[in-house]
């Protein structure tokens, strides 16, 4: 079972042929190119592997932190309404990308972002499937995913 290409959400929302779908980007001027760029490639490696049933836009933030809803500063958010008509975003903060190239290397700071962006979607996926689990699983199987979308990823291209 992989969580990604489940399709309990078919059973779970209601005239889903009316609703948008779809992943999509948008970026705030303070994002550094190279970020967007690899975020960009990306996303369209992750378009053509999986499919997005509803449309989930992620707002990537020149940021060093965001702030969750319940006050922490965090480097990624997923908003799952509990209206299941409304559309999820997911928010990513990327302002330590200079930072983390100096002492990482590019490649491996691109790549948090990315995991980042990665762990969000899972908790989209569990969040249109349905799934059930504690806080804690939820975290874990997202951080799980995370790591094995990237290292397909990193089958495909050279560099992030």
């Amino acid at each position: 079972m992989h969580i990604w290409t489940l399709e309990n959400w078919k059973y779970n929302f209601t005239n889903i042929q009316s609703r948008r779908s779809g992943l999509r980007f948008r970026f705030t001027p303070d994002v550094n190119t190279e970020v967007r760029g690899a975020c960009l490639k990306f996303g369209k490696w992750l378009r053509k592997e999986y499919f997005f049933p509803i449309r989930v836009p992620v707002y990537v933030k020149g940021k060093k932190y965001i702030k969750a809803m319940d006050g922490e500063m965090v480097y990624g958010t997923f908003f799952q309404p509990y209206n299941k008509t409304y559309e999820p975003y997911i928010r990513v903060a990327t302002g330590s990308y200079t930072d983390n190239s100096i002492t990482l290397g590019r490649d491996d700071a691109l790549a948090l972002i990315l995991e980042t962006i990665a762990h969000e979607l899972t908790h989209y996926f569990q969040w249109i499937n349905d799934i059930g689990l504690t806080k804690i699983g939820y975290e874990r199987q997202a951080s799980s995913y995370a790591d094995y979308i990237l290292d397909e990823y990193a089958n495909v291209v050279d560099h992030p």
